[in-house]
């Protein structure tokens, strides 16, 4: 009887432990939870425990998604200087280069005293079409006054963008007029042409500029060729300098159109990457045209990737400076929220097994960012036996000794000519001042600079008029002082600077580029190449087959 009446209760004993347990470990979690996590959390679970403890507990209130907006870049920063965080406002900024287009008005623009200047209109575009002009000065847009502080390019470039077909109202004053002219401009896509220049350095040699590589850098490549070729081009000057790289892919397409069948173009690998290799395909329509590519230590990524492949197979001749060296290759990887990272997930090697990712050590990016200058406080920049390689050395095709570790050396080096710079031209270039006056002067002169339709005639009209004292003066009134002396020894520099942005505000990129070309050492160097007995093309090697990856 009494073991039965025992039996009977015995759930009910049971019910009140678990009750007790529960509010003892209630008591404990409350009063300790916050100075001791549980000691089998991982480093994510850490992670997440602490923003839940901090939303929970800390003394304030906190914002938890802007604090972990400011977290994931510090934690990228600790892997390498290329694994990057975009927030969702800036993706679209941030890939419209790549992408080839982008929809907007079709402006050109600089900021000058708080206020947007138009600098150049796109021809056929939505701003060219609704009436806007060059020397615009943007004062409205949408009806509400768009000028002062709030005139950023990032907020400028905000407000002017849309979507395609939306139209915005902008105001502008017109140089010469008192009221403000309103106009309505449609948005429509607008290319961002990576092909910057494209024309012949002489009756021979046909030149193309590539800014960087994006995803219709290649067609508007073959499209340059094409016009060259017609022109009359057996000589080619490919042009790397300060382009920063861009899509792997789209670096290979352009390199296997002048290689032969089957040559190693660039091959990628990394922890949790697999070894793909890219070989060129045979059908290229270019693989035996004489070539010269153009680098400096502003040619990265891509750019290295292209200088890579034809120097280690022995097609073409790299003239200029050490690239900047950077091997590393990034994969795009979006948030549910729209921003996203750059992750970088492998290495890439040139032909001859070279990584020409230059050193850094993880989580301080203070020496890699200042490597360009260490480069020029070192004397690399002027003499070719002050490069250091990182790397060991590494053979082309033929056998040619080459190095890794540390960006792509130029076959033929040519020094930076400092041999005309003084501090007052470093002043006047760097505080934005030649800009200014270059851009004023445009607008004051426009109906009579507009006569001039290419580049020679309006570049041999402003040589007589002999610009420099009339900057000089603008730039006293401005804050810089005279320096007859250095003024004198700048003189070139100064007016090859002011005219090159006049006709840049007048005409466009191209027409800049050939004006810049003229006196250009590197240019001439690549020339000279062509008068030299050129290196027999090296028949195909056999090899593994191309794979296609991102």
């Amino acid at each position: 009887m009494s073991q039965n009446k025992n039996n009977r209760f015995m759930p009910l004993w049971m019910a009140l432990c678990v009750v007790i347990g529960i509010l003892i470990g209630t008591f404990y979690a409350n009063h300790f939870s916050g100075n001791r996590l549980n000691i089998i959390n991982s480093g994510s679970s850490r992670l997440s425990n602490l923003l839940h403890i901090i939303d929970d507990q800390y003394v304030d209130s906190v914002n938890i998604d802007d604090l972990v907006e400011k977290a994931i870049p510090q934690i990228l920063s600790e892997l390498d200087p290329h694994s990057v965080y975009i927030s969702a406002k800036d993706v679209q900024l941030a890939t419209d280069d790549l992408k080839g287009s982008f929809s907007g008005v079709g402006i050109e623009f600089l900021i000058r005293d708080d206020t947007i200047r138009v600098q150049n209109v796109i021809k056929d575009g939505p701003a060219d079409r609704a009436g806007l002009l060059a020397g615009d000065k943007i004062v409205s847009i949408n009806g509400k006054p768009f000028v002062g502080k709030v005139v950023t390019n990032e907020e400028a470039m905000h407000r002017l963008k849309g979507p395609k077909d939306s139209q915005v109202k902008i105001g502008v004053r017109r140089y010469g007029e008192k009221a403000v002219k309103v106009f309505t401009v449609t948005r429509g896509d607008i290319a961002v042409k990576s092909v910057s220049a494209s024309y012949m350095l002489n009756d021979t040699t046909g030149y193309i500029r590539v800014k960087n590589f994006g995803e219709k850098t290649y067609a508007e490549m073959l499209s340059a060729l094409q016009t060259l070729n017609v022109q009359g081009a057996d000589h080619l000057v490919v042009d790397l300098r300060d382009n920063g790289g861009g899509i792997l892919e789209t670096a290979v397409q352009m390199a296997n159109e002048f290689l032969p069948k089957n040559r190693l173009i660039v091959y990628t690998q990394g922890r949790k990457s697999p070894r793909v290799d890219y070989r060129s395909d045979g059908k290229g329509s270019y693989q035996h045209i004489p070539m010269v590519v153009l680098i400096n230590e502003g040619s990265a990524s891509a750019a290295e990737i292209f200088a890579g492949a034809m120097q280690d197979n022995d097609r073409a001749t790299i003239v200029g400076r050490r690239s900047f060296g950077k091997g590393l290759v990034q994969q795009q990887i979006q948030f549910p929220d729209g921003s996203m990272i750059r992750l970088t997930i492998a290495r890439y090697y040139t032909p001859s097994g070279r990584c020409i990712q230059k050193p850094f050590k993880p989580g301080d990016n203070a020496d890699y960012e200042m490597d360009i200058l260490t480069r020029y406080q070192h004397g690399e920049f002027f003499s070719q036996d002050s490069i250091k390689h990182a790397g060991p050395a590494y053979h082309t095709h033929n056998g040619r000794t080459v190095y890794g570790g540390g960006g792509i050396t130029p076959d033929i080096f040519v020094p930076e000519d400092t041999s005309h710079v003084t501090s007052y031209y470093k002043e006047a270039a760097m505080s934005g001042l030649i800009l200014q006056y270059a851009y004023n002067y445009t607008d004051r002169n426009r109906p009579t600079l507009s006569q001039y339709t290419e580049m020679q005639p309006l570049a041999n009209y402003l040589d007589r008029l002999n610009l420099v004292e009339d900057f000089v003066n603008y730039a006293e009134g401005n804050g810089l002082r005279r320096r007859n002396l250095m003024i004198m020894k700048s003189h070139s520099l100064l007016q090859n600077y002011i005219d090159s942005r006049i006709i840049y505000n007048i005409l466009d990129e191209q027409a800049w580029n050939q004006y810049l070309n003229l006196n250009d050492e590197t240019v001439k160097e690549a020339l000279k190449v062509f008068s030299r007995p050129q290196r027999p093309t090296p028949s195909p090697s056999r090899g593994r087959g191309a794979r296609t990856a991102r």
